[in-house]
């Protein structure tokens, strides 16, 4: 992919991760928020509405784990590496919508 852009990696991807929680929880916050909805755009173009994300397995790769919701039930993590991440979106929990984003505790 030519136009691919990842961020230089001045930290672990564990950093990285933590950093996008805290990005998460001071949204919610910001906008009196108990939680926030989380989606990711793949390069592909797919569109998941996050229920969590992890460093693990590492390497450069990323877990994501959508809300069952929208994967008909069915539990699914998806291990990608960090390139194939185009954005991440944070908003409001549509009433009708899921859950939110599980923070991790700690």
């Amino acid at each position: 992919m030519p136009e691919l852009w990842t961020p230089g990696m001045a930290g672990p991807l564990e950093d990285l991760v933590t950093r996008i929680h805290r990005r998460i929880e001071t949204f919610a916050a910001e906008h009196g928020l108990e939680q926030a909805e989380v989606e990711v755009e793949l390069w592909d173009g797919a569109l998941l509405r996050l229920a969590s994300i992890s460093a693990e397995p590492g390497y450069g790769l990323l877990t994501l784990v959508p809300h069952v919701e929208d994967t008909g039930g069915e539990p699914q993590e998806l291990i990608v590496p960090l390139g194939a991440i185009r954005q991440l979106r944070l908003s409001r929990v549509e009433p009708q919508g899921p859950f939110g984003f599980a923070l991790p505790s700690g």
